[in-house]
């Protein structure tokens, strides 16, 4: 099968198409034929090996082989599965999150049954499908979870245009929030036809400076400063952040719970089983939607990693892994 293959660390340019054995489900394991996965910041991330905690996850000086084949969100059918799998059936079209051993960057992927997967939502091609994992299921986790956003709430979505972004304006309007975006001149229109009652451009405008406050104020790039922020939260407000450092995170979240009536918090959304279920329902009922910026095939990875490093990308950036036109618009 074909793979998209990373030796060492570095620019996009370390990525290479190879071919290299297809892999065979143990008795617990499904087999997915994927047929699009996506380019994030996360994969980013791994391909430069940014940090010291990251290669020593990853390898130190270069990525374990377990590594080596990036793809965080799956969307594909069931090609085979293990003598003891009972969730998922072959043919079966499915969405989900590869969990901590990516891999998705190939034709085949084999998973757990118990893995962080759902049936495809039926009025989803499998590029909208695979468009419609982490950044969704963060922006879930985070709002729901972990701020417990209520009808009424004043929210701030910083980096409202990106893949958290867009997810996360969406949902806060299903939970009955009033939202705005934080976004730079071109995405202005964009957060606007996703829901967004007010857009600030802050290239020409600084949100903390104009005397508004709100429950949730949401980084979802890493752009901002609870320090910064903290003015503009209501008492009892809550400023969620989803990366940045995570020693310096751990600790605002641990201090605020108990010293501050504003609090910091930071996280992570291991298991998404449920939340994909969720999901599935809004996207289906037409609730929600992923936005798409642009489509690669594997060829054109290293083009699609540059693409996304430029920080610019409007929603999600897809690979489609099998090469027809089907996928671009089978449900």
């Amino acid at each position: 099968m074909k793979a998209i293959i990373y030796t060492k660390y570095g620019s996009p340019e370390v990525l290479q198409l190879k071919e290299i054995e297809k892999p065979i489900p143990k008795d617990d394991e499904i087999l997915i034929k994927v047929y699009a996965t996506t380019v994030t910041s996360a994969e980013g991330m791994m391909r430069r090996g940014d940090t010291l905690l990251s290669r020593l996850i990853l390898g130190l000086l270069k990525p374990k082989k377990k590594y080596q084949i990036m793809g965080i969100e799956i969307a594909g059918e069931i090609e085979s599965r293990g003598k003891n799998v009972k969730r998922f059936n072959t043919s079966d079209s499915v969405y989900g999150f590869t969990g901590f051993v990516p891999g998705a960057y190939a034709q085949y992927k084999c998973l757990p049954e118990k893995a962080s997967l759902e049936i495809k939502p039926k009025n989803l091609t499998f590029v909208e499908a695979a468009a419609s994992v982490d950044g969704a299921t963060t922006a879930l986790f985070f709002l729901r979870d972990k701020a417990h956003i209520k009808p009424g709430h004043k929210v701030l979505i910083i980096g409202a245009s990106g893949s958290i972004g867009t997810f996360a304006v969406q949902l806060s309007l299903y939970f009955g929030a009033e939202v705005t975006g934080v976004c730079s001149t071109p995405n202005l229109e964009l957060v606007k036809s996703i829901g967004a009652s007010e857009v600030i451009d802050y290239t020409k405008e600084d949100f903390a400076q104009n005397g508004k406050t709100y429950d949730i104020i949401f980084d979802t790039v890493g752009k901002s400063a609870f320090s910064h922020c903290k003015a503009s939260l209501k008492k009892k407000g809550r400023y969620l952040v989803t990366n940045g450092s995570i020693l310096k995170n751990l600790i605002l979240t641990f201090f605020t719970s108990f010293l501050s009536n504003r609090k910091f918090i930071y996280g992570m959304s291991v298991e998404k089983k449920e939340l994909l279920g969720f999901l599935k329902k809004l996207i289906e009922e037409g609730k929600i939607k992923p936005v798409i910026d642009k489509i690669y095939s594997m060829e054109q990875i290293v083009e699609a990693h540059r693409y996304v490093e430029k920080g610019h990308k409007k929603g999600n950036v897809v690979i489609t892994i099998e090469q027809n036109n089907s996928i671009l618009s089978e449900n």
